[in-house]
C-alpha cells in the first residue's frame, strides 16, 4: 500500500457514521481506496442501500480530499450494500449429535427384541455412554412399560420457531415411543404411511442432542418402518436377535439379508441369542437347552458374523420387564453380568465397524 493510500485512509478516520458512531474505516464502511494515474476510486459499502447518511458520508469524503488534495485528484465514489451472512443456527433437533444409529431386529416376534434393546441401553448407560432408545415398533410398542414409565408424557419446547419433543429420560436414557401418545388398552390401527411418518417424527423433531448410541427397537420382519429408517438416517450397523428355534433362525437369516441387500448395505453389528438355555434361579449353573441348542452358531458361521451375546432363559428377566426395572440395572446378578458383557462386546464391534468401514449412506429411492 502507498504511503498515499495510507494518508487518505488516515484522513477519512474523521469521518463518522452519525448512527453508529464509529468512523467510516474501522466499522468497514470504507471497503478499497486505489489510486490511479491521478484518479482515486472509492468504495464504500453500506448494510442498507437506503441508509440514511450515505450521500452526507460521501459529501464529507469528497469535502475531506479536496481540502487536504485541492485539484490533485479526480475523486470517483462507488457505493455498495454489503451481503449480510446471516449466522447458521444451530439447532438440537433430529440425530446430528448422535455418533452412532443402531437398528436391532428380528425376523421373527417374540424373540424378546425389545428386552435386549433395554437392557442393553441400561448396560451402555452404565458403562458411561450417553444412549437413546427409540421404541420404532409403532404397533406394538413395550418400551414404556419395560422402562417402568408408562404414564410418563414427553414434553416439549420451541428452539429457533420450531417445535421438539424432549424425549422422556430413565436410568440416564432418552425414549421415545408411541405409547407415550396413545392409550394403551386401544390397538394402533395405522396404514404404514402413518407409522412411517411417526418414526421420521421421532428422528427429525425430537430433542436428542448429544449420544454415543441410537438404539431402533424395530417391529418383527422386513417392513416399511425398516425402510423409513434407513432412507431417514445413516444407520451405524444392525444387531440382529434370534432364539435357538430353527424357525427363529430362518426369519433372523432373513433379517440378515435384508440389511446385507443392494441399496441398503447396512453392516450387521452381530447376532444376539436371546433365550439360549433355561438356568433356575436356584441352581444358576445349569443349564436346559428347551430351544435347541447350536442354530445360533450355524447362522452366525453361515453369515460370517460374530455372536455378541447368549442371555439365559431366568425368571427375573422377563419379571423385571413387566415391573419396569431392566435386570442390567443391577450387574452383580447372573443376568445383568449376561448384559453387561453383551454391551462390552456390543461396543467392540461398533468401534470396530467404524475403523474398517466407511460411513453408511442413506438409502435413496430410485
Amino acid at each position: 500500500m502507498s504511503t498515499e493510500i495510507t494518508k487518505i485512509q488516515e484522513l477519512l478516520k474523521d469521518i463518522i457514521h452519525p448512527e453508529t458512531g464509529l468512523n467510516i474505516v474501522e466499522s468497514g464502511i470504507l471497503a478499497e481506496v486505489k489510486e490511479e494515474s491521478r484518479e482515486l476510486f472509492i468504495t464504500l459499502e453500506f448494510t442498507k442501500s437506503t441508509d440514511p447518511f450515505l450521500n452526507s458520508i460521501k459529501n464529507s469524503i469528497k469535502e475531506k480530499l479536496e481540502n487536504n488534495f485541492g485539484s490533485t485528484y479526480i475523486i470517483n465514489i462507488v457505493t455498495k450494500t454489503k451481503k449480510v451472512v446471516k449466522p447458521k443456527i444451530k439447532t438440537t433437533a433430529g440425530v446430528e449429535e448422535v455418533a452412532n444409529i443402531i437398528a436391532i431386529a428380528s425376523g421373527k416376534g417374540g424373540v424378546g427384541k425389545s428386552t435386549i434393546t433395554v437392557n442393553l441401553a441400561v448396560a451402555l448407560a452404565q458403562m458411561g455412554y450417553k444412549c437413546g432408545v427409540v421404541d420404532a415398533d409403532i404397533f406394538g410398542p413395550s418400551i414404556p412399560k419395560m422402562f417402568g414409565i408408562e404414564n410418563e408424557k414427553p414434553s416439549v419446547v420451541v428452539e429457533n420457531g420450531k417445535e421438539l419433543i424432549v424425549p422422556v429420560e430413565k436410568y440416564g436414557i432418552k425414549i421415545l415411543s408411541i405409547g407415550f401418545f396413545i392409550d394403551p388398552k386401544n390397538a394402533a390401527i395405522w396404514r404404514g404411511p402413518m407409522a412411517s411418518g411417526v418414526l421420521k417424527q421421532f428422528i427429525n423433531d425430537a430433542k436428542w442432542g448429544e449420544l454415543d448410541f441410537l438404539l431402533f427397537d424395530l417391529p418383527p420382519g422386513t417392513s416399511d418402518i425398516h425402510l423409513t429408517l434407513v432412507q431417514s438416517v445413516p444407520v451405524t450397523g444392525a444387531v440382529i436377535v434370534s432364539t435357538p428355534q430353527q424357525v427363529a433362525i430362518a426369519d433372523a437369516r432373513k433379517g440378515v439379508a435384508m440389511f446385507r441387500a443392494d441399496g441398503i448395505n447396512v453392516p450387521v453389528l452381530g447376532i444376539v441369542e436371546n433365550m439360549s438355555w433355561f438356568t433356575p434361579e436356584e441352581l444358576p449353573e445349569n443349564k436346559y437347552y428347551i430351544f435347541g441348542k447350536g442354530g445360533v452358531e450355524a447362522l452366525a458361521e453361515e453369515t460370517q458374523i460374530q455372536i455378541l451375546g447368549q442371555i439365559p432363559i431366568v425368571q427375573s428377566i422377563c419379571e423385571s420387564g413387566d415391573i419396569g426395572k431392566p435386570v442390567a440395572s443391577n450387574p452383580r446378578t447372573i443376568q445383568g453380568k449376561a448384559f453387561e458383557d453383551l454391551a462390552v462386546k456390543f461396543v467392540e464391534a461398533v468401534e470396530k465397524r467404524n475403523k474398517e468401514l466407511p460411513k453408511t449412506q442413506q438409502v435413496v429411492v430410485k
